[in-house]
């Protein structure tokens, strides 16, 4: 009456050891074992993997990209600093006699745009990455400076500044008092005394 149906065999609710493919009991445990041990012993005599900051000086890697500095001196004003900047933390507020530069930390990223296309070596990325503060501080954690306007020494105009190491790059080869007088003119002067004679080859 019952012909084709399969009696099914019941297990037995006690749990068997596991075993390893060759059928030695505990193999895995003591392979755990025997990997564990060894790295336990070595970090038992190598002392704290982790630093010890705050309460100990921390390893800041040479390249780390952090606190942006700012070199007045070598601003041209060309701003492109604050239109490259992703987060909006540069931003240039008109002065009567030049403008001033504001880099808020609170709001930069630390991508080092700023410092990368600044062609006048005005910005420069440091490993300083302490800027921990309190609420109060907040809006002391800026890096402020006053780019002043100059006068050509040619025409008298108010002009932007020339930083030394853009005229370099503008005019390789030139000596250096030859940049240094050149850099006292506005761009328009500069033009014209740079700027070939008729008949004289480019």
């Amino acid at each position: 009456m019952f012909r084709g149906v399969r009696r099914v065999r019941r297990r037995s609710s006690k749990v068997s050891p596991r075993r390893s493919p060759s059928g030695k009991r505990g193999f895995r445990r003591k392979a755990v074992m025997s990997f564990f041990l060894p790295v336990l012993l070595r970090n038992l005599l190598k002392g704290p993997s982790t630093e010890a900051f705050p309460f100990g000086e921390a390893i800041t890697p040479k390249k780390l990209r952090a606190r942006i500095s700012f070199d007045p001196d070598s601003c041209a004003l060309c701003r492109v600093c604050a239109r490259i900047c992703p987060a909006g933390a540069i931003q240039f507020e008109k002065k009567p006699d030049g403008l001033e530069f504001n880099l808020w930390h609170n709001a930069c990223v630390f991508c080092g745009l700023c410092a990368l296309y600044c062609e006048s070596e005005g910005l420069h990325s440091t490993n300083d990455w302490h800027l921990s503060h309190l609420q109060s501080e907040k809006y002391d954690l800026v890096e402020r400076a006053t780019v002043k306007f100059q006068k050509c020494t040619k025409c008298g105009k108010q002009k932007m500044p020339a930083p030394l190491p853009l005229m370099a790059k503008l005019y390789p080869g030139l000596p250096a008092d030859e940049i240094e007088r050149l850099r006292a003119m506005c761009p328009q002067c500069r033009k014209a005394e740079t700027a070939p004679a008729e008949g004289e080859p480019s």
